[in-house]
């Protein structure tokens, strides 16, 4: 994913992903990448951090992954936040997501 300019790291055994987040969608869904970003679409309103559970439940559904082994880890009030996926690999992350973009 890096030659489109997605900026996600490895970081030992987890990955942080850089998210641009647009919440009260009609339905929670990855659409494209942003400055870097990977863009989501989220039904949650960003109110009493609503849109950060939202984001937590949709990436545990969709990569498999149990939703205590993902954190918000900056950008809590803002729409560009950082998503830590502890316990999978940068391969099975882009292997789920690739096919979405």
């Amino acid at each position: 994913m890096d030659d489109t300019g997605f900026r996600i790291r490895q970081t030992g055994a987890a990955i942080e992903v850089p998210l641009h987040v647009q919440p009260r969608a009609r339905r929670s869904e990855i659409a494209g990448l942003h400055d870097g970003a990977l863009k989501v679409k989220i039904c949650a309103p960003p109110v009493d951090d609503a849109a950060n559970r939202g984001i937590i439940q949709f990436f545990a559904g969709l990569l498999g992954h149990p939703k205590s082994r993902l954190h918000i880890i900056s950008g809590e009030k803002s729409r560009n936040k950082v998503l830590r996926v502890e316990g999978m690999s940068l391969q099975r992350f882009e292997e789920v997501i690739n096919p979405l973009l």
